[in-house]
């Protein structure tokens, strides 16, 4: 054997072994990676919130004095740039939250107020349609629906089981608090790599001119470059999407004369950025509240809000978004699924733009083979010939007599 065929052999016995090992402490293995994946939780939040930032610093940093070759231009462009997107976050948030959180709790109010009478009406009901089985009619006179009662009842309740609400409210303090602690830092790197992202992307190529084959680079540049594009398409079709179907749901509210409607607009304009199911929540969520004012406009708004789904997921929607990602509707539902099952809500949104580039890196390489291999392209892919456009005839000479 050459020293080629011995290195081959020593790979696989080495990768068996490897393989072994792994399999026989898997447990120990998933622990690590566990340990790993929460010990880079900050990071990868750090660089999801830069990815999304740049977006709407670019455009700042284009209209920031464009034409300025001033070093005071040069120098404050980034911070100033970078606290504007800031800013305009921060704005949104408030707004929406003021907007959202009081008509949350003054539907609370009403339904406070409102179900115990509600309770009456339907116990009364029951009495008069239960005439003739009184032992039926003597149980449900005997309910009463109290809120002084239920608070009793609810603080026994807790006394009994103090030990486990201790230790469920510490377990959400603790929850809580790594959830803002992981958020902090993730901000704080997300500024540091927005403040610095220029000599971040140089330092990148001159690693990958170092360290890899022209081939290679050109190979993950094509990837990069598909993936940024794709994303950014997404991230910002998304936010158009959102605001134009939030903002037909309010002016359709207004029409229609419906009780909540800047909520309801905001709420579903909100959770829009989720594919395919976010306004489905966020009409969920207004129906109950308007429930609380009248069943019957309640009715009328998820009718008025299904046929608003229909009209945005079938006009608005392919123009705005799904043109620019470029995924059919069916690895659409695949994403959204996969992701929210495997990561949540983050996982619902990131899923169909990672979805998106997947699919078009894939169609990238088999249009590439059937090149090679000579194979034609189907027939909605061949381009159209250009239509033959007819010369003009010269007008007839009239010989005059």
């Amino acid at each position: 054997m050459n020293k080629n065929d011995i290195k081959k052999y020593i790979f696989i016995a080495a990768l068996a072994i490897a393989v072994c090992v792994i399999s026989q402490n898997f447990h120990v293995l998933a622990n690590f990676v566990s340990l790993v994946l929460g010990a880079m939780k900050p990071l990868v939040m750090g660089f999801m919130i830069a990815y999304i930032f740049n977006i709407l610093m670019n455009y700042f940093e284009k209209h920031y004095f464009p034409k300025s070759t001033s070093k005071a231009a040069a120098v404050t462009r980034r911070p100033v740039c970078l606290v504007c997107s800031f800013a305009i976050a921060i704005a949104m948030i408030i707004l929406v939250m003021y907007i959202i959180v009081p008509e949350i709790a003054k539907a609370f109010g009403v339904l406070y107020a409102e179900i115990p009478p509600a309770f009456t009406q339907v116990r009364d009901f029951a009495l008069g349609k239960l005439g003739e089985y009184p032992e039926i009619q003597e149980q449900i006179s005997s309910l009463e629906f109290d809120w002084t009662t239920i608070a009793e009842k609810g603080s026994k309740l807790l006394t009994s089981g103090l030990a486990g609400i201790l230790s469920s409210a510490m377990g959400i303090i603790g929850g809580l608090t790594s959830a803002v602690a992981n958020l902090v830092l993730g901000l704080i790197f997300a500024i540091y790599l927005l403040l610095r992202k220029d000599k971040l992307f140089r330092d990148g190529n001159r690693i990958r001119r170092a360290y890899f084959s022209e081939e290679s680079n050109a190979r993950f540049s094509r990837i990069f470059h598909t993936a940024n594009e794709t994303f950014q398409s997404f991230f910002v079709g998304q936010f158009v999407e959102a605001i134009i179907l939030g903002s037909l749901c309010f002016i359709g509210m207004k029409i229609l004369k419906l009780p909540y409607a800047a909520m309801s607009g905001t709420l579903v304009g909100v959770t829009a950025f989720i594919p395919i199911v976010g306004a489905f929540i966020g009409a969920g969520i207004s129906a109950f509240i308007i429930l609380t004012e009248s069943p019957m406009h309640a009715l009328i708004f998820l009718i008025f809000l299904v046929l608003l789904q229909q009209f945005e997921g079938n006009i608005i929607y392919p123009k705005v978004v799904g043109g620019s990602v470029g995924l059919p509707s069916i690895w659409t539902l695949a994403a959204v699924t996969l992701g929210g099952g495997l990561f949540g809500i983050f996982g619902m949104i990131l899923g169909v733009p990672l979805a998106a580039t997947l699919y078009k890196l894939s169609f990238n390489v088999l249009e590439a083979k059937e090149a090679a291999e000579g194979i034609a392209p189907p027939e909605d892919k061949k381009p159209k010939k250009p239509e033959k456009t007819k010369k003009p005839q010269k007008p007839k000479k009239v010989s005059r007599k």
